[in-house]
């Protein structure tokens, strides 16, 4: 999976936090609305969660039927076992989890993409921007993941270069400390986790450099997913709650000081208004044009991802593309 960092100030502040939250407002009665088990990617509330959170507090799934109870998993290992045993409905994850799930036979499928590219890259301190030719040498911070070593790679040989004509400097859960400590003279991450946390924590602008650029392939890095077999039996209420989520991201692109607010009501234990909010900023330009494509997955990019990770030996084996994926329940 996917090791991307959040705020460690978060997660200490989180600590009380309850695995299950309570059931996200909505104005018409509870009776009435069909409820939805809606498992996330982190076990500590952040920015990315804002659309469904505001758009509960709007009303915007309570007019489609839907009351969404947002479960908080115990590690980042459990989003994926949540939602193949069925213990949720639907799940917002990482594009590889979904690839590494499937490859372990868990009856789970990307229903939906949350933004349109990867914003995946290295990062450096403000001023101190770097090529790829330049990273020869150099100290990098990065999370010890499979998926990570292999994207970095990819880059590395766009200028001829290799893993081994760097020093990879592992992170136990945020590269960022290493960066700002100057223990490392680059990090790998993503513009609205790491970047963020360099312009909130070290008060800077980070240089980026975009790894879509060199080599690696542009799969969006977040993905709505959902249990097979609930989508099976439920294949108009997976409609509607993926209606209700792109007005959601709508309204909250267009309202971002509400988004704030609504998360902070909802997670004050959780809430550092600082990151927060610069991490909604950092995200919304991730979502491009509020068009009909918003949320639609592109074969082409997951194609390329997949023989990415046989080239690189992420995994052995892949599926055909459209296996991972589909967009049957988004309106078309």
């Amino acid at each position: 999976m996917l090791d991307l960092t959040r705020r460690t100030l978060l997660a200490g502040l989180a600590a009380a936090t309850c695995l299950i939250a309570p059931m996200l407002p909505a104005p018409a009665a509870a009776a009435e609305l069909k409820k939805i088990t809606f498992v996330q990617e982190w076990p500590v509330p952040d920015g990315f969660w804002i659309p469904w959170i505001l758009g509960s507090k709007k009303g915007f799934y309570a007019e489609e039927g839907i009351e969404i109870e947002i479960v908080v998993p115990p590690t980042v290992a459990d989003t994926m076992k949540f939602l193949g045993t069925g213990r949720a409905d639907v799940a917002f994850t990482t594009v590889m989890d979904v690839i590494f799930a499937r490859g372990e036979q868990a009856p789970v499928v990307a229903i939906a993409r949350y933004g349109r590219a990867n914003n995946w890259g290295i990062l450096s301190a403000e001023g101190k921007p770097l090529t790829v030719a330049e990273l020869k040498g150099k100290r990098i911070g990065i999370y010890n993941d499979a998926w990570t070593k292999a994207q970095l790679e990819m880059m590395l040989a766009d200028a001829q270069l290799t893993l081994d004509d760097v020093e990879m400097v592992a992170a136990a859960d945020d590269t960022v400390p290493l960066l700002l400590q100057e223990r490392v003279d680059a990090i790998t991450g993503i513009t609205n986790a790491e970047g963020t946390g360099m312009a909130t924590t070290g008060g800077q602008k980070p240089e980026f450099l975009p790894a879509i650029e060199h080599g690696v392939p542009n799969t969006p890095i977040f993905m709505l997913a959902g249990n097979e077999a609930w989508l099976k039996a439920n294949p108009d209420l997976a409609k509607a709650f993926l209606r209700a989520t792109r007005k959601s991201i709508g309204y909250a692109v267009e309202h971002p000081d509400e988004g704030i607010a609504a998360f902070q009501e909802l997670y004050a234990k959780a809430y550092d208004a600082k990151f927060i909010t610069q991490q909604w900023t950092d995200t919304i330009p991730l979502f491009g044009a509020m068009s009909e494509d918003l949320m639609v997955n592109d074969p082409a990019p997951w194609a390329a991802l997949l023989d990415a990770l046989v080239k690189f030996k992420v995994v052995n084996t892949v599926e055909a593309p459209d296996s991972y994926f589909t967009n049957a329940y988004l309106a078309q």
